[in-house]
This record gives structure tokens, C-alpha cells and sequence, in this order.
């Protein structure tokens, strides 16, 4: 059975830090382009960064361009979204997402077949 799960999420001062992991069970991350996406309250969900499957490239929203760091551990099939200087606006839940036809990300919603549960970051004082 194909599962990600998210964990990481959490209450956090404007400034912090936070990484986020996405674990993959029953395929092997490596083989797909991951995106990471967030939805806050009100609001439609959005793309944040994606890394790619064939050439390991990323890509990442204008928001967090330079603030937030994808990257993969395939040994641990796990894709973990590290977050620094995280201001109240990154408030949102956070899904990961698997895209199992195309090797190169895209940070388009329906690309992606299989997503996780969730998991809330809150920047807040």
C-alpha cells in the first residue's frame, strides 16, 4: 500500500526553525519527483518546492526562495522540507505529494497522485 506521512510540524517563534519529513512506505521515493505543498486557513492550497526525480533538481516557491531546503535520503526513503527564518505567513498545513509519471517536478497540484495527511506549522510569539 502506497503511504507518505508527514511529521515535523509544529508551534514555532517568528525566526525559528523547522524541518519536516515526508516517509514513504510501500514504493521508493527516489524514483518520483516529490513537492512539498501548504494550505492555510482560507486559502488555496499551494506549490512550495518540489525536487525532481532524474537529475535531483529543485524548484521553490518566490515565499520561500532561500529560507526553505528540499532534499532526499534515499537510504531512509524519506524527502524532508528544512524551514529557517520562518515568519507567521509560512502558517499552514504541510503536505508532501508523489508524482509517479513524471521524473521532472512541477509544482502543479493534479501532477500528484499520492499525497500524505498533513502536518501543521504554526509561526507564531
Amino acid at each position: 500500500q502506497v503511504q507518505l506521512v508527514e511529521s515535523g510540524g509544529g508551534l514555532v517563534q517568528p525566526g525559528g526553525s523547522l524541518r519536516l519529513s515526508c516517509a514513504a512506505s510501500g514504493f521508493t521515493l527516489d524514483y518520483y519527483a516529490i513537492g512539498w505543498f501548504r494550505q492555510a486557513p482560507g486559502k488555496e492550497r499551494e506549490g512550495v518546492s518540489c525536487i525532481s526525480s532524474s537529475d535531483g533538481s529543485t524548484y521553490y516557491a518566490d515565499s520561500v526562495k532561500g529560507r526553505f531546503t528540499i532534499s532526499r535520503d534515499n537510504a531512509k526513503n524519506t524527502v524532508y522540507l528544512q524551514m529557517n527564518s520562518l515568519k507567521p505567513e509560512d502558517t499552514a498545513v504541510y503536505y508532501c505529494s508523489a508524482d509517479v509519471y513524471q521524473p521532472m517536478c512541477v509544482m502543479t497540484i493534479s501532477a500528484y497522485e499520492y499525497w500524505g495527511q498533513g502536518t501543521q506549522v504554526t509561526v507564531s510569539s
